[in-house]
């Protein structure tokens, strides 16, 4: 099953968001924000900004598995292919 899962980290006082797609793919945000809902909402918004990442999900033809965010303790990043 594919899914996508947006986390959070604590980054000091603030938060940094990422997307972690079940191919084992995350992308992490340069910025922080100050709350967890901030952070969350700002990493869907940058999915939203991936439209090939998007559209891989169509060609393997495997349902999609939303998961609620989770707050992680170690930050993942890797570029986005």
């Amino acid at each position: 099953m594919t899914a996508i899962t947006l986390s959070t980290i604590p980054k000091g006082n603030y938060y940094q968001a990422t997307i972690t797609f079940s191919d084992g793919v995350s992308v992490s945000s340069a910025e922080t924000y100050p709350s967890i809902g901030e952070a969350v909402a700002a990493a869907a918004m940058k999915l939203l900004d991936m439209p090939r990442r998007l559209a891989d999900l169509d060609r393997h033809h495997q349902p999609l598995e939303i998961v609620r965010p989770i707050e992680t303790s170690k930050p993942t990043i890797l570029a986005d292919r």
